[in-house]
């Protein structure tokens, strides 16, 4: 398992104030390739893409996921130079409260409309989807990152669901 997390990074937007480099979808090629051989890429992106400065809606969101699941699997990242398995798992709901409350104005509102719309692409796709939002919620402190014990839970089941995905392939 290679993590490949960055904080602020968004689905397709470069940010004007933390920085260009937080594109996923201009850095995703080169994650595959340095990676590669994958078998499977877990994208859990969308709660940047929240942000007030990218006036973006819930549906524009799941749009610009797909954007980044198109990209992985058009890639040559994979076994044998096929394209990797892919997973999305959208985010959980997020809270405007302490310090990030301004910075995401609007934004839970958007992340209550989500997950079904992020289900629907991957059911159009034919990947498996999982709501996060249905097995943990973001910290009460800030009301975006996940504590220990939700990073624990959701750990824990995408564990699961990849030794399902991988028995099935052996």
């Amino acid at each position: 398992m290679i993590e490949e997390g960055l904080p602020s990074r968004t689905t397709v937007h470069a940010d004007p104030i933390e920085g260009a480099h937080k594109n996923g979808l201009a850095a995703l090629p080169v994650c595959l390739e340095s990676h590669m051989p994958l078998d499977l890429v877990i994208v859990m992106l969308g709660t940047n893409d929240l942000k007030t400065r990218f006036s973006v809606n819930a549906s524009d969101i799941a749009d610009s996921i797909e954007q980044v699941v198109r990209a992985v699997q058009t890639s040559e990242a994979g076994p044998e130079g096929q394209a990797p398995k892919v997973l999305v798992v959208t985010p959980p709901p997020i809270a405007e409260v302490d310090w990030f409350a301004d910075m995401f104005r609007g934004g839970a509102e958007k992340a209550a409309q989500l997950a079904p719309l992020v289900a629907a692409m991957c059911e159009r796709r034919q990947i498996p989807h999982l709501d996060a939002g249905a097995i943990v919620e973001a910290s009460a402190v800030d009301g975006i990152h996940l504590d220990a014990e939700a990073h624990r839970i959701l750990g824990l089941t995408l564990a699961s669901l990849c030794e399902v995905a991988f028995a099935a392939i052996n």
